[in-house]
């Protein structure tokens, strides 16, 4: 995020500098993990100095902070483009999670498996990626309770438990694409369907 305690005389131009320090932070993130990638790096990949981006960022946590509250804002964006799409939830959630989860470009899983892992490490990236989750989770939840949903009267603990499934196989894919690059969306759909279906109508209904 651009930090508050400076001053940004052309918006247009901050945000442009920012957008050119978050693509050289997540390319050095990648290639030398989180604890690797310096800002002295990440301003040489930038092409500009520390100090500079500095006027735009705290520090190296605010760079990952941006990043992943971007990381969310592409994956609402998701969501609301399907919404706007004659189907069921069903096909809704399983447009979104193989497009985000296994047909992302290589270069967005790892960044993606860089910050869980640097999440173990470090308090801080912990938090955001939680409080990310949450957000993930909160949205997927009025998913589920809309008028179209047929879950919409489940308890609350019965939702959270399908909501957790639903997350856990969706990043699942990930580790799977990176183990096993030539996977493909025909073959995940093939198991993967009947089970959201299956997670996603009352249990009565999916016998």
């Amino acid at each position: 995020m651009i930090t508050k305690t400076k001053k940004h005389p052309d918006p247009t131009l901050a945000q442009a500098r920012c957008k050119q320090v978050l693509t050289a932070a997540a390319d050095c993130f990648r290639r030398k993990g989180f604890h690797g990638a310096g800002m002295a790096e990440i301003s040489r990949t930038a092409g500009m100095s520390a100090g500079h981006i500095y006027n735009y960022f705290d520090s190296k946590e605010a760079i990952i902070e941006c990043i992943i509250e971007k990381d969310m804002e592409e994956m609402f964006s998701i969501f609301e483009n399907l919404e706007d799409k004659p189907n069921d939830i069903v096909t809704v959630l399983l447009d979104a999670g193989v497009q985000r989860h296994l047909e992302s470009v290589p270069e967005v899983s790892m960044l993606d498996l860089e910050m869980m892992a640097e999440a173990g490490r470090n308090p801080k990236v912990a938090a955001l990626l939680c409080q990310a989750d949450l957000k993930a989770r909160q949205r997927i939840r009025q998913l589920l309770t809309s008028e179209r949903s047929l879950l919409k009267a489940l308890s609350e603990q019965e939702l959270d438990s399908r909501i957790n499934v639903i997350f856990s196989v969706m990043s699942g894919l990930l580790l799977r694409k990176l183990l096993q690059p030539e996977l493909s969306k025909e073959t995940v759909l093939i198991a993967l369907t009947p089970v959201m279906k299956t997670l996603l109508m009352p249990f009565e209904q999916s016998r």
